[in-house]
């Protein structure tokens, strides 16, 4: 169970790679569509970079209230809305409005998986983790790019994206009681091994 929960982890952040890096490739088409200044890409990026930055820093205080879990699944929901709307939106005030739950979003998923995973696996899963945020920040400029070369509509490719998004939405809502479940595993095997070094120490202590 604990694997098949990692894998979930793993096709979070995926997800969280995927939006990250849409904006670069899709603006050239965006900007002349939506009628914006080229510089208002910039715009853009700082509004969701600073959504990334607050929901960081109050990740800890959230997480302690509501759980992982539901962090997590909230977070993807938010930014799943958020790649819709953008999909819809008809101006870069809009996109702006947006950009702000899909830095908020972004921020309390990535702080809150990196936290747990840290805590509750080994070292070397945290360097997978951050690979499979490459694999979706590569694949998220392929799907822009191939419905732009198309028929050069990045509204198609947000919404595409949006699709991954809420298909993600629903494998967290269905795993969602495995959060706890996984959680007492990890609680027990901690205390295992506690208990089995505590163990060991009485024993040296013992030597003469």
């Amino acid at each position: 169970m604990a694997t098949f929960f990692l894998i979930i982890i793993y096709l979070a952040f995926i997800s969280l790679g995927l939006p990250d890096s849409l904006l670069g490739s899709a603006w050239p088409v965006m900007q002349s569509d939506i009628g914006a200044p080229l510089g208002a890409a910039g715009l853009l990026s700082m509004t969701i970079a600073g959504g990334t930055i607050v929901s960081s820093l109050a990740s800890g205080t959230v997480i302690k209230r509501l759980g992982t879990g539901k962090v997590t699944l909230i977070s993807c929901f938010m930014t799943a809305i958020s790649l819709l709307g953008f999909s819809f939106a008809p101006s870069l005030i809009w996109l702006i409005a947006l950009a702000v739950p899909l830095g908020l979003g972004a921020g309390s998923v990535d702080a809150g998986l990196n936290n747990y995973v840290a805590t509750h696996y080994k070292a070397h899963h945290m360097s997978w983790l951050h690979c499979f945020w490459g694999v979706g920040a590569t694949l998220g400029p392929v799907i822009m790019s191939g419905f732009i070369a198309e028929d050069a509509s990045w509204r198609n490719g947000y919404l595409a994206v949006a699709v991954i998004q809420f298909a993600l939405v629903v494998l967290l809502f269905v795993t969602l009681p495995l959060w706890k479940r996984v959680n007492n595993g990890h609680a027990e095997s901690r205390a295992e091994m506690e208990e089995n070094e505590a163990g060991l120490g009485r024993g040296w202590q013992r030597k003469p």
